[in-house]
Order: C-alpha cells, then sequence, then structure tokens
C-alpha cells in the first residue's frame, strides 16, 4: 500500500554498486572512459586549448609600399616606377600594380565614328542612329548620322572625347619587369584584452635590413618585403599569364599567439590566393592645348589587384576555462557509466537479474505499525482508548 505524499517527501535513496562480471560491458565501459580521456587530453588541452582565455578581434592596422621600376617601349620608351604603377600609391588595405596597358592619346570632345567592337555602334543608315541616344557599352552619344569608320564598315557618329579609346590589347604585357616589384607590408595587431601588442616587422637596428632581405617561409620569414612574382606563384599561377589581363590576389596575414610562451614565438604567417583572373580600370590625364582646347591622354590599365586582411587570436591562461573544461571531461566520464546501465538494464539478456541487483527496496522491521510498508511514517496519527472510556 502506498505511503501518503508526506512520506513520499521524505524518501531517501542511496547509492548501491554492483559489481557485475560482463566483459563486454566491461570494455565498453572501458572504451568510453578512454575516449573521455583523449578527448580532454588531445582536443580540449592540445588543440583547442581550453585552459586559455581567448581574444579572437585584435586591433589591426596595415601600411603598404611598392618600389621598382620598368621601361614600356610602346609608350615612347617611357620609364614607369612605383609612382606610376600603384593605385593608391601607399597605405592602403587594397592596392592595384600596372602590369598593362592601352593608351589612347589628345583625346578631345567633339563628334568622331563610334568604335566597330561596340555592337550598338554599327548601323547602315541614319535611322539606325537615333539622336540623343547613347552607345550602349560604348564611348559618346549619338549625333544621328552613320557615318563610315574605315573602307567596309560603318558606324553611328557620336559626340564624346575623340578619337574612340583604343581597344587593341598587346599580345605581350608590356611591364613584365614589375614582377620585380617588391611589396613592402607592415602590419600591427593589438590584443586588447591582454593588452599586448606585436608587428610583423624584426626590430633591428640594421638600416639596411629592410633594403636587402626578402620574404622567404624558411629562410627568411621575419622580412615583410615581398617579391611581386613570388606572391604571385604562391597563389598558384604564373606571372606572365595574370599580367596581360591583370587579376586578383588575396594576402591573408594570420596571427596565432600563445601568450603563455615568450613574446618573440608570436609570429604572423602568410597565405596567398587567387581571387580573379582579370583586372582592369581607367585613367585619364588632362591639359590644355595651344588653342585653349582641353585635351586628355587615356590609359587603360591592367594589373595586379592586392587584398590585404588580417585575421587573429590570442590566448592565455584563466582559471575560468581551465574548470568549465575539466568541469565537461569529467561529466562525460559520468555519461560512461550511465551508457553502460542502460546497456545492462534494457539491451542485456539478463536485465532482469540487474534490474534485481542494482535496485533494492529497504524495509523497515515488522512490530512497528506506524511505518509504512515503504519505510515512512504516516503524516496523520491515530489513539485507540481503554474499553469504557469515553472521549471528551
Amino acid at each position: 500500500m502506498p505511503g501518503s505524499p508526506c512520506g513520499l517527501l521524505l524518501d531517501y535513496k542511496t547509492a548501491k554498486f554492483s559489481l557485475t562480471r560482463n566483459r563486454r560491458v566491461g570494455l565498453l565501459h572501458r572504451l568510453l572512459q578512454l575516449s573521455a580521456l583523449g578527448y580532454l587530453l588531445g582536443w580540449v588541452l592540445l588543440l583547442r586549448k581550453g585552459y586559455q582565455e581567448r581574444d579572437a578581434a585584435p586591433r589591426v592596422a596595415v601600411v603598404t609600399k611598392v618600389k621598382g621600376a620598368a621601361p614600356a617601349g610602346a609608350a615612347g620608351r617611357r620609364l614607369w616606377d612605383a609612382a606610376d604603377l600603384t593605385w593608391p600609391p601607399q597605405g592602403e588595405n587594397v592596392l592595384f600594380l600596372v602590369t598593362n596597358f592601352i593608351a589612347t592619346a589628345q583625346q578631345a570632345q567633339g563628334t568622331c565614328p563610334e568604335s566597330p567592337s561596340v555592337l550598338d555602334a554599327m548601323c547602315t543608315e541614319d535611322a539606325d542612329c537615333p539622336m540623343g541616344n547613347p552607345v550602349v557599352h560604348g564611348n559618346g552619344i549619338k549625333t544621328g548620322k552613320c557615318v563610315m569608320f574605315n573602307a567596309t564598315r560603318s558606324t553611328c557618329e557620336i559626340y564624346g572625347w575623340c578619337p574612340v579609346e583604343n581597344s587593341t590589347l598587346p599580345r605581350k604585357p608590356l611591364l613584365a619587369e614589375a614582377e620585380n616589384f617588391t611589396l613592402f607590408i607592415k602590419n600591427t595587431v593589438h590584443f586588447t584584452k591582454f593588452n599586448f601588442s606585436k608587428c610583423n616587422t624584426l626590430q633591428t637596428s640594421d638600416p639596411s635590413y629592410f633594403k636587402s632581405c626578402t620574404y622567404d617561409p624558411v629562410f627568411n620569414p621575419s622580412c615583410p618585403v615581398f617579391r611581386v612574382r613570388n606572391m604571385v606563384e604562391a597563389a598558384g599561377e604564373h606571372f606572365g599569364d595574370l599580367a596581360l589581363l591583370g587579376g586578383s590576389i588575396g594576402v591573408l596575414i594570420k596571427w596565432d599567439c600563445d601568450l603563455d610562451h615568450p613574446a618573440a614565438q608570436c609570429q604572423p604567417q602568410y597565405f596567398f590566393s587567387l581571387q580573379d583572373t582579370r583586372y582592369n580600370f581607367r585613367t585619364a590625364s588632362y591639359y590644355w592645348g595651344s588653342q585653349r582646347q582641353l585635351y586628355r591622354n587615356l590609359l587603360k590599365l591592367y594589373g595586379l589587384r592586392f587584398d590585404i586582411s588580417v585575421h587573429g587570436q590570442a590566448g592565455k591562461f584563466s582559471i575560468i576555462p581551465t574548470a568549465v573544461s575539466f568541469g565537461t571531461s569529467i561529466a562525460f566520464f559520468g555519461a560512461a557509466t550511465v551508457v553502460c546501465d542502460l546497456v545492462l538494464l534494457y539491451l542485456d539478456a539478463k536485465a532482469d537479474l540487474y534490474w534485481k541487483e542494482k535496485f533494492e527496496e529497504a524495509n523497515p522491521p515488522k512490530g512497528k505499525p506506524e511505518a509504512s510498508a515503504y519505510g515512512h511514517r504516516e503524516c496523520s496519527t491515530t489513539s485507540t482508548l481503554p474499553s469504557g472510556a469515553t472521549s471528551r
């Protein structure tokens, strides 16, 4: 007969350990314990360093500078240096290095035939060139006339910068010597949580070090001066192929600092990846002619776009993550016992026997009617009066 709610509330259950000589379950128990131990030692402590507090959002600063010179015979044997070939000149996370170009000299605003390479410019009569309509992907506004571009083709006349842009691409990059240019990347990270700062440049008193060194991942990993050709090859491309039509190179600077070790061991790693195989844009320089007419020289520039990004994290010993990591691992040890109990009680062929051995109901001694069959006292009591007595 079940006891009253008060008795159930006051029940006490104590753990009982039963030695079970079941080798399969014993082997399972040891494997689960070894897995929990491997998780603690291998994953939590060695790989994830779960005993450390982490800072994965450092403040970063990047400064870049390009140096080098390259001749271009197609531009009147003009010599191009870093001031001519890079946009912006320095100090940005993104910069562009010219490797090829198409020049259109002495353009002035006026009327001229549109280029036949523009599909919307082809015509056979004036009706094909409605006045005032812009040429789609072209160079100006239609004047309403269909004129001869050369002896075999007719195009719409436009009002714009004339003559129209030259579209003949050189077969080889005009600034192939740009592969020997060097890119200086200065990067500083600051982990605010630990008040720790580090720069990727080597702390040296030799003023000529940065003028003579070149980055090498094995022999010179502390030099922040990179040869352009080496960067392109590290991204999996050949400079000659990429220089003709341009491309985009991603530069990733990755910091992974363990502040439980000396600060000198906190060094960046550099990774290079190809983002695109074509990249170009146009720029122009303006000047006034002798007749006070405005002219411009148009350049369509092809080259390498370097996109520099910085990621990093730092870790340092702290008692709180250490306690959390050990607490999680201890919970896994306890879970091993729970799993083995479930196997014994529900999946084993002798599950009934294990039930009887694991759970035992402790009954109180006989002769004590005030105790229920479940070993607790009733909340309400009754008294027996002597015969002949009346209650008042």
